[in-house]
């Protein structure tokens, strides 16, 4: 059966009948009523998806109808039926808020295609508002893995500016999470039900990048083949995200300021003044200040993006928060690939925890991903890791400001590399080995059997 209640609503009790044995037949569920008023009684008791209702009856007409029915729950469709098909009445019908027209006598294959296109519709607003769900849900600032005391400021702070109109500046190095804050913001704020609009202009070419942000007019340039609506207008209402927005050239950044500070664009080979209402956020991993210093960067356009600065630390300074993230991500990938994988071993786990990560969170994420493809066992391992991350964890030792191993594993891994070194230059002569760093031969082959070093290495 059709998932689809109509209301029906004729003062012709033929028409009525018709209608009503056609639909049944198609499996639709099917309501009547001789007029508007019953009809809205109807809608009152029932859930109603469609109204079918003719324009000219006694007590209330089509539009009446159709207005009392808006009213009552917009999400209603509504198709008037009239035998007085001018074009001045349908103009009326649609702008009263009606989903179509039907001309009298009804004819059955065109209204069964329209109700199709409405099933259609009402299927397509039903998946596109589980899916607003399922973005928000993602993107609430709850779901954003964190233990770090300084992510929890970096979540507090835009959790604050949300409910604002404020622009925001994220900053951070690269990969470390900016448009999922960005993302965060727009689905915290009131703008959350409008679009969220993402461009990167790291990506564009100069020539590109004027027509991509604010758009362009027919024949503006060569191969410009119709009119093209930019970034700005299709956030309107919503929220803008300029991603690396250090890297706009001069001569855009005072096209962009205006756009900001007066909400007034004009597409590429237009004069006509457009205005929009887009609440921008912007990222950058440069280091603007310095750029404004060498003529870089406007001081003005400066100003206008950083109304709210958020900058992100890197994965780097935020460590504590790598075992919660990366058995996120094993079960993400995990289901996504349909492996079996349960989590991480603990040594697998230390060499994240030793790693610079220079790529952030984007790089632990790839990493991971990857690992899981490849893995055998129900857990990751070291083995399952890229080779750049052993050699890492093997010389963490040596760093004299990690003092997790200890006094006598640090002291005893420096000497091994001293030690391993020396023979490696010396060609595994333990006597020239021995007077390079300036100890007895006796000394060095005391010290290799101390430290389990195979003779000669």
């Amino acid at each position: 059966m059709n998932h689809l209640s109509i209301l029906i609503i004729d003062d012709e009790e033929a028409q009525l009948i018709s209608l009503k044995s056609f639909l049944k037949r198609r499996g639709y569920e099917i309501f009547t009523a001789s007029n508007g008023p019953d009809g809205l009684e109807i809608v009152q008791k029932n859930t109603i998806d469609l109204v079918l209702t003719d324009f000219r009856m006694p007590e209330w007409d089509g539009l009446t109808v159709l207005g009392k029915i808006k009213e009552l729950n917009p999400d209603i469709d509504v198709v008037v039926m009239t035998a007085y098909g001018n074009v001045e009445s349908a103009v009326k019908i649609m702008k009263s808020g009606a989903y179509d027209y039907l001309s009298k006598p009804v004819d059955l294959d065109e209204l069964e295609n329209l109700i199709l296109r409405i099933q259609e519709k009402r299927l397509l607003i039903a998946e596109n508002k589980l899916l607003k769900e399922q973005l928000e849900k993602k993107f609430k600032f709850d779901s954003i893995i964190t233990q770090s005391g300084e992510m929890e400021e970096v979540l507090n702070k835009a959790a604050r500016v949300a409910a604002s109109k404020a622009t925001v500046l994220i900053r951070g190095e690269s990969g470390t999470g900016k448009e999922l804050i960005a993302r965060a913001i727009h689905f915290a704020s009131p703008r959350k039900d409008n679009p969220f609009v993402v461009v990167n202009v790291a990506a564009l070419s100069e020539n590109l990048m004027e027509s991509e942000l604010f758009g362009h007019e027919k024949g503006a340039f060569t191969g410009a083949s119709q009119q093209r609506i930019g970034r700005f207008e299709q956030a309107n209402g919503g929220t803008l995200f300029i991603d690396e927005v250090g890297d706009i050239p001069l001569s855009m950044q005072v096209k962009l300021l205006r756009a900001i500070q007066f909400g007034q664009i004009e597409r590429l080979g237009s004069n006509k003044t457009i205005k929009v209402d887009a609440r921008i956020i912007a990222a950058t991993h440069r280091d603007l200040e310095q750029m404004i210093s060498t003529n870089e960067f406007r001081e003005d356009l400066y100003f206008r993006l950083n109304v709210v600065a958020i900058p992100i630390p890197p994965l780097k300074n935020r460590k504590v928060d790598i075992p919660a993230m990366a058995e996120y991500f094993i079960k993400k990938y995990a289901e996504e690939n349909q492996k079996p994988i349960k989590g991480i071993t603990r040594e697998a786990l230390d060499y994240l925890m030793k790693y610079e990560f220079p790529g952030n969170v984007r790089e632990l994420e790839n990493m991971i991903e990857s690992a899981v493809v490849l893995a055998r066992g129900e857990h990751l391992t070291q083995r399952d890791l890229p080779p750049q991350l052993q050699k890492v964890s093997e010389r963490a030792i040596l760093d004299p400001y990690n003092i997790e191993d200890g006094y006598e594993n640090k002291i005893h891994a420096f000497e091994k590399e001293m030690i391993t070194e020396a023979l490696s230059q010396t060609n595994g002569n333990q006597s020239a080995a021995a007077r390079l760093i300036g100890i007895t031969e006796r000394h060095l082959r005391s010290r290799l059997e101390k430290l389990g070093m195979k003779k000669g290495v």
